[in-house]
């Protein structure tokens, strides 16, 4: 797959086909949303939210989630904000994710069934790493995309005049409901 996408870029960058995306680092919007990985919104959340390639930063993940203060998913809004002039934030969260109900058990099955001992989970978990809270889902929607907006509006590094707000969207339709 990716050598057939590596011959697609070739025509792409040949034809000067990317000439339409151009733009600069800086979101027109001044916006960032934080929003799951899930494929269904690759192309529908920006549809959905009237965004053009260069109106805000999208940034995506598994859930969608600030799992912790430090983790990547805040020290990218932190950036957004100082280096790139963000003033809003919407933490987007959706309908059937998968990372609801997601359990490091789930994933210890699949782990060792594709070569990872549990010598070495067990070397993971001896540095502190707590995996089970780390690859840990969440049971009800609606409560972790409010706990997300909770942690980014609490957050230290975060000024208190960025605005921070959290949505579910519906992953067939795009409506969007604010929580």
């Amino acid at each position: 797959m990716i050598d057939q996408i590596i011959e697609f870029n070739k025509q792409f960058v040949a034809e000067k086909a990317y000439e339409q995306y151009i733009t600069d680092k800086y979101p027109n919007k001044k916006l960032a949303v934080l929003s799951c990985m899930d494929t269904r919104l690759t192309e529908l959340l920006p549809a959905a939210l009237g965004l053009k390639n260069g109106d805000a930063k999208i940034i995506k993940n598994a859930g969608g989630l600030v799992i912790s203060p430090f983790d990547s998913a805040i020290r990218s809004l932190i950036v957004a904000i100082y280096e790139l002039g963000v003033e809003e934030i919407m933490v987007v969260a959706h309908s059937n994710c998968g990372a609801c109900h997601m359990s490091f058990d789930h994933f210890h099955h699949e782990m060792i069934a594709r070569g990872v001992t549990d010598e070495t989970i067990d070397t993971i978990r001896k540095c502190g790493i707590d995996l089970d809270a780390w690859l840990e889902g969440f049971k009800d929607t609606p409560t972790s995309v409010r706990k997300t907006v909770e942690t980014i509006k609490n957050h230290p590094l975060v000024p208190k005049d960025i605005i921070v707000r959290s949505f579910i969207i519906d992953s067939v339709t795009g409506a969007l409901e604010e929580q």
